[in-house]
């Protein structure tokens, strides 16, 4: 049993010490790490953090790591990924090799689990729990998301969502297995890279030797087929791009002149020569 505290909330050490004390209780192994990240952590900043802990206690065991996401969670993650403009991929979140999530996962239980029914399940049992206070700041989006679903959908509408879900999901990894094999290799015979099928958590990428494009590729392209393998080449560089700014770079591809330079996040700067650009 591992927890990560966040060191977000005054009171947080007491979540830790309650997970300590049902470890106890119920006899597991307990993993514990606390970081100061203060009141002004964003999610993304708290979510990476976690997710470098917990990969760290699961190398340590020979382990993989097991969340807690339930069938609210996919529901909400669709929902912020569509206000923030996704693409078809923000139908495809919480997938991220090396995690597993059993209340979503049909093979362990017979349909997925939402927030309702783990609540009944603890009161029937009179299990003891603490809810993060965090669940009710205003200043977190998926907060405010979650208050306006709350009731508006049913259970079954949730399903449909579910199995749409399911469905990208195998997409993707088809498409990201097809897009890997297409990106330039920095040396000959250089196997082609593994993309990192990444959710939310947004953890840190090796970087890659320099990558040589040519320009003329993007030419005559369909959109979407651009758009896949230009997310693929920043993720091996080690950049995480939003579709907008990739649809901007694509742009810049087609148009940019000799010597000019496009801004990618992370500082990263991509110099056009008049045939080529380098990732």
């Amino acid at each position: 049993m591992a927890h990560f505290d966040h060191g977000i909330r005054d009171n947080s050490g007491l979540d830790a010490e309650f997970v300590r004390r049902k470890a106890a209780e119920y006899g597991v192994e307990f993993y514990a790490e606390r970081a100061e990240l203060g009141e002004g952590a964003s999610e993304a900043e708290a979510r990476e953090k976690r997710y470098e802990f917990l990969a760290k206690v699961a190398g340590s065991v020979g382990g993989e790591i097991w969340t807690a996401h339930h069938l609210d969670d996919l529901v909400e993650t669709v929902a912020i990924n569509l206000l923030r403009g996704t693409g078809w991929r923000g139908l495809a979140g919480l997938d991220r090799a090396g995690i597993r999530r059993p209340f979503l996962e049909t093979e362990m239980f017979y349909e997925p689990l939402d927030r309702a029914t783990i609540y009944e399940y603890a009161a029937k049992r009179r299990l003891e729990y603490r809810e993060d206070p965090s669940n009710s700041w205003e200043e977190y989006l998926r907060n405010r998301v979650r208050r306006k679903l709350d009731g508006a959908l049913s259970f079954e509408q949730k399903l449909e969502i579910y199995e749409l879900w399911r469905e990208q999901k195998k997409l993707k990894r088809e498409i990201d297995e097809v897009v890997a094999g297409l990106l330039p290799s920095s040396e000959e015979g250089e196997a082609a890279p593994v993309l990192d099928r990444r959710d939310e958590a947004g953890a840190e990428l090796p970087s890659r030797k320099d990558e040589t494009w040519q320009r003329s590729w993007f030419t005559n392209l369909d959109e979407k087929v651009a758009l896949e393998l230009l997310r693929a080449g920043t993720l091996c560089a080690g950049i995480s791009a939003t579709r907008p700014q990739l649809l901007r770079f694509l742009e810049a591809i087609k148009t940019y002149p000799s010597g000019k330079s496009f801004n990618l996040p992370q500082d990263k700067l991509v110099r056009f020569s008049k045939k080529e650009f380098v990732l």
